[in-house]
Order: C-alpha cells, then sequence, then structure tokens
C-alpha cells in the first residue's frame, strides 16, 4: 500500500496539529433535534446527518464541563457562575457543551434530620439560585455525590464536613432534593465511601446492590436525570440496565501517560457502549499541560469512541488553540452520531491501531476511521477499504483539519502519524460489503466485569494473545450459561447458509455450544492441542438477511479461548432471473457455481467454463 499523506506538517499551529497503543487490562435532557441544529449552524451538516439526528431514540454523550479536574474541592458560586458565562460567550454551547458540573467539594455536613447542608462559604446562597442561573442561560446543571456515607474529597483532600455527605441511608431524600427541589439533571455518583480502602469507616459495600438503589430512587422523583456510575472500573453488564455513562478506568491527570491508558483500557469495550449508554474515559485534560499533537488525540479517542465529552480546564482563559479544537463540530458529530456506537478495532499492528465504527447509518456507507499511534516515534499506519468493509470509489476527509483528502491508492489508505498522534477520518464509499471476520474482543461477553477477580467471579476477560489473528483473545469463559461469547450483530445481505469458522484455543478436550438467533445449531468438541496454538471448527449455519446474533457458551464448565469466527456464504436463499451480461456483477462480488460452489470473484468469470453462476443472488450467464 502506497504512502499517500503526511501529517508531520500538522505538528504546529493554531490548535489543530497531529494527533495511540495500550494493552487492555485483566439523560441528557436536552432534545437532539435542538442539537442538530445547532450543529448545523455551526458547521453545516450534511442533509443526511440532520435527518439521521433528529431520529435518533435516545440521548447522545453528555458534552459540558465539570469542576473536579482544575479545581478540585476548592469550588465556589463565583466560579460555577463564571464557567457558565464562559461556555455561552466562548460559543461553546451552540456547539452542543451544554452542562455545567458541579463535583464534589459542595457538601456541608446533615442536620439533625439528615438533610444534607451546603457549603456555607463557598456557596452562601445554596445551590438553587446557581442551578436557576444556569438554567437561565440554556445550560443543564450537573451534581455529584457518593454511594457511601463519605465522598472522594473527604478522604482524600481533607473536607472533614463531608464524612456524611454521600447517599447511603439517604437514598429518597437526597434524590428529591437534588431533583425535585434543586433542579439538578446529572448526576456523578463516585463510589470511595464504598471501597475499604478510601474511607474512614472502612465500609466495602456491593457496587451494583448500591447503584440499583440509587438509581430507583432517581426514578421514584419522576424526574429525568442523567445517570453516571463512577466506580473506576468497569462495573458489569448490569450496569447497562441503570445507568446513560460508567466510568471505566481510574482518574485521569494532564500526562500522556494517562491518555494513553485510558485508551488503552477502552479499546476493547465497544460490545457495552450503545442504545443511549456510553463508556465514560473520564473528563477532558485538554487545556491543561499537554502538547497540542496529544490535545488532537485526546478530544478525537474520546469523541470516536463515543464517550462523554466534559471539560476540565478553567474556561474563563482557555488557550486559544484548545477553544478551536473543542469547536471543531465534524468531530463532535462523530460523538453525538445518531447510532451511538464505540469504535472498535479492526487492525492493530507496531503497537499502532485502526479503529472504525459506523455514523449516520447502520450497516451504511460512511464509516468513521481513527488512525492511532501511542508509541514514542512517528509510525506509517495503513489499512485495506476492505478491512473496513468498503468497496468502490471511497471519499477520505479528514476531521480533525476539516479537509477532504486525495488518495492514489485504490485499494487502501495509509498516513505517516506523528508520536502520540492520531488522525480520524471519514470514509465515503459507492458500496458496504459485509463484514466476514468478528473478532471475539469486539464480542460482548454477558458476564464481562473488571471489579473483582475473574477468575475467582468466573467471569470472561479479554486478554493479549500474540498468536491470535488481532492480538486479543476472549477467555475465562462457561462454567455457566451467563458466562458466555456474543456477537449481537452478524450483518448479512442476503439470506442463506452460511459456514462459520470458529477459531479457538483449548490444551484440553473442551465442549462449545453454539446458537444462531436464539436457536442450537450445535456442540463442538474442541482442541487445539496446547493454549498458545489455535485451530478452527466449520458449522454451517442459516443466517438471516439483516443482523444476526451468534452466541458461543457452555452450561456446565469451562469453555474454550475464542481467537475469532469468520462468516462465508455458502447458498443464498433468493436467486433471481438470468442475467445475459458477466458485467452485471461488481468485480469483488463472490460467484457460485448452481451447485454452492465458491469459484472466486467476478473477476473471475472470464477464465470460468460457459455456464450460469450465481452471484448477489444474480444468475449470470457467461458465453463466449
Amino acid at each position: 500500500m502506497k504512502f499517500t499523506h503526511s501529517l508531520a506538517s500538522l505538528a504546529a499551529g493554531n490548535g489543530q496539529n497531529a494527533a495511540v497503543t495500550s494493552t487492555k487490562k485483566h439523560s441528557r435532557t436536552m432534545k437532539f433535534t435542538l442539537l442538530s441544529t445547532l450543529l448545523a449552524a455551526c458547521t453545516g451538516l450534511t442533509a443526511a446527518a440532520q435527518t439521521a439526528a433528529t431520529a435518533r431514540t435516545f440521548d447522545p454523550p453528555v458534552m459540558g464541563w465539570s469542576s473536579w479536574n482544575t479545581f478540585y474541592a476548592n469550588i465556589n458560586e463565583t466560579i460555577v457562575k463564571g464557567q457558565a458565562d464562559a461556555i455561552v460567550s466562548k460559543g461553546l454551547l451552540a456547539c452542543g457543551y451544554n452542562y455545567i458540573n458541579i463535583d464534589d467539594g459542595f457538601q456541608w455536613d446533615r442536620d439533625e434530620s439528615g438533610r444534607l447542608q451546603v457549603n456555607p462559604t463557598r456557596f452562601p446562597n445554596g445551590l438553587k439560585p446557581v442551578v436557576d442561573y444556569i438554567h437561565a442561560k440554556g445550560l443543564k446543571a450537573g451534581i455529584y455525590s457518593d454511594a457511601g456515607h463519605s465522598t472522594c474529597a473527604s478522604y482524600y483532600n481533607g473536607e472533614t464536613h463531608e464524612l456524611q455527605a454521600g447517599m447511603l441511608d439517604h437514598d429518597d431524600e437526597d434524590s428529591r432534593m437534588y431533583f425535585n427541589e434543586l433542579e439538578f439533571d446529572f448526576i456523578k455518583v463516585d463510589f470511595c465511601g464504598g471501597t475499604a480502602h478510601q474511607n474512614q469507616e472502612r465500609l466495602d459495600l456491593n457496587a451494583e446492590e448500591r447503584y440499583k438503589a440509587i438509581a430507583a430512587a432517581i426514578r421514584r422523583t419522576g424526574r429525568k436525570v442523567n445517570f453516571n456510575v463512577c466506580r473506576w472500573d468497569f462495573p458489569g453488564t448490569w450496569v447497562r440496565d441503570i445507568a446513560d455513562s460508567w466510568r471505566t478506568t481510574q482518574d485521569i491527570n494532564a500526562s500522556w501517560g494517562s491518555i494513553k491508558n485510558i485508551i488503552g483500557q477502552n479499546l476493547y469495550l465497544s460490545a457495552y457502549c450503545g442504545g443511549g449508554h456510553y463508556n465514560d474515559m473520564d473528563m477532558l485534560e485538554v487545556g491543561r499541560g499537554l502538547s497540542a499533537i496529544e490535545e488532537r488525540t485526546h478530544l478525537g479517542m474520546w469523541s470516536i469512541m463515543s464517550s462523554p465529552l466534559l471539560i476540565g480546564c478553567d474556561l474563563r482563559n482557555i488557550p486559544s488553540a484548545t477553544l478551536n479544537l473543542l469547536r471543531n463540530t465534524e468531530l463532535i458529530a462523530l460523538n453525538q452520531d445518531p447510532l451511538g456506537l464505540q469504535a472498535y478495532v479492526v487492525r492493530s499492528e507496531g503497537g499502532c491501531y485502526v479503529l472504525v465504527k459506523d455514523i449516520e447509518t447502520l450497516h451504511g456507507t460512511k464509516r468513521a476511521v481513527a488512525f492511532y499511534n501511542p508509541t514514542d516515534a512517528a509510525q506509517t499506519i495503513g489499512v485495506t477499504f476492505e478491512e473496513v468493509e468498503l468497496a468502490g470509489n471511497v471519499a477520505i476527509r479528514n476531521i480533525l483539519d476539516r479537509t477532504d483528502v486525495s488518495n492514489s491508492d485504490p485499494d487502501g489508505y495509509s498516513a505517516s502519524v506523528p508520536a502520540h498522534g492520531t488522525l480520524i477520518m471519514t470514509f465515503t464509499a459507492d458500496r458496504r460489503l459485509d463484514r466476514t471476520r468478528y473478532e471475539a474482543e469486539t464480542a460482548y461477553l454477558s458476564s464481562y466485569q473488571e471489579i473483582m477477580n475473574n477468575q475467582t467471579a468466573q467471569t470472561g476477560i479479554y486478554d493479549a494473545a500474540s498468536y491470535c489473528s488481532g492480538g486479543m483473545k476472549a477467555g475465562w469463559l462457561g462454567m455457566r450459561a451467563a458466562n458466555d461469547l456474543q456477537w449481537q450483530d452478524v450483518y448479512v445481505s442476503e439470506a442463506g447458509d452460511y459456514r462459520l469458522d470458529i477459531t479457538y484455543i483449548s490444551g484440553e478436550n473442551r465442549n462449545l455450544s453454539i446458537d444462531v438467533n436464539g436457536a442450537k445449531a450445535t456442540t463442538l468438541s474442541c482442541n487445539s492441542g496446547g493454549w498458545s496454538t489455535t485451530k478452527t471448527a466449520s458449522i454451517r449455519v442459516h443466517l438471516n438477511a439483516g443482523s444476526n446474533v451468534v452466541r458461543l457458551y457452555n452450561a456446565s464448565a469451562w469453555m474454550p479461548d475464542i481467537d475469532c469466527m469468520t462468516v462465508k456464504l455458502l447458498q443464498a436463499d433468493a436467486i433471481h432471473g438470468v442475467v445475459a451480461d458477466a458485467s452485471a456483477a461488481a468485480a469483488d462480488s463472490p460467484v457460485y457455481s448452481l451447485q454452492g460452489q465458491h469459484m472466486g470473484t467476478a473477476a473471475d468469470l472470464p477464465a470460468l467454463p460457459n455456464g450460469i453462476y450465481v452471484s448477489s443472488t444474480q444468475k449470470i450467464l457467461k458465453h463466449e
């Protein structure tokens, strides 16, 4: 693949400098119709994008500002109102940043009745005038609490008046105060008060039980509230049922090491994002000392991975280059895209990654692509169009630079990406290809969690494995039906019989059951001959046109580790009339005999014997 573009010239100037690798560790109430109008006014979104945006049935990731990164617990009424003023005056509200969130530091003990008080020095007028001020500017207001008795600032920042400021034993009364009386629209709920080594009581609480109880209390208020769970690691698949977003890592800080680590921990969590529920990669550190290249990577990867975008710097003196980056509404559009998807890894090589996701239309011809270089040296990163499931002419746009890109390679695209840099692109093609390879690290593990030891809890994990096709595998699966692996969107354009090739790893005899669309397909006996050796088993199944679910499980014993699954059409259900023109099929379309034997692609037809062949459900008469 040819070198077609260089980012070296983007290493300086106006905050649009070029923009990663790590290994994976073992409501919003503003209607999207309003947001799409604001974005259209800022950048002139395409008609297709605006139509897709208004069709959204769930909320996008939260955007706005939060107090913790810059001010920690030292917040007050003046600071918060100043940030509300700045987010409007600097054009950020017009681009979609519409939350002003008060983090830890506003609390002050409880009175004799148990009602939480507000710090009289920092907020002498209470919180209601602050909330009203925020709302009067067309913004939403967010607040903070903890699932235990005490908050994180009470333990780490010496806020001794917050030892009883958490929600434990006060779920309903605090929810009524925050949402019915004060009318906050968002809440972040921390867990220092429930983690024994982070609170003076040494309370060790069950995160699932506490967060479900808090979610129920919020629902009882009758208010629509955007709920963020802050348990620092992916808490478990149960969180999607109760929260709009959830933290997946420890706290961020304004260093490249922190940014790289957080991206690395989120590379293989795409299966848990969707339907208005998002992996939260923590607040933004742009404007707080990162290089221009690192800021582009930071915001670019948070955007394409659909993380909440909460600015953490002081907006009153934000650097102009950072402000310009934050107002890049083409980048914002990827984050706020109506599909609500997180980009997933399609290629990893040399410590670099290519990630992709659908935008605007599911299984459509427009996709967002990230070329991510977390290493300490410039790297050339490339991908074929087939790897991102596109064909025909492909138009390429650089989203960070807001420029169209010329490309001389008909088969793919490559670029030189500087150290710590990222290139964020959109690819728009003539045709969409069906996905043929499904890596295990993109699959949904029904019992996945990162809080407890996975072996003790008997829950599946993603793990690095150099001998696997994508450099990763899914393991520790089985022992119960719920500890399964699911590819929940195996999409094929034509109904028919398909061959599923499942590549696994197992150093002993283990059984693997396979369901397709809820029906049992088969059970395989698997042994690859070693725990770093792969082997492939094939089965024939029927898939429906559109989305299918393929589930792998063992309800009573450990199942093999899984590398990937490939999907290949054997025989389509529908075959249309004969076309007496071999050129009617696209050159890359697979061609089959009437007996279902794969004969190559349409480009191979001239070399095949005269006869009738099937390609894309069309009979083609080849005669010379």
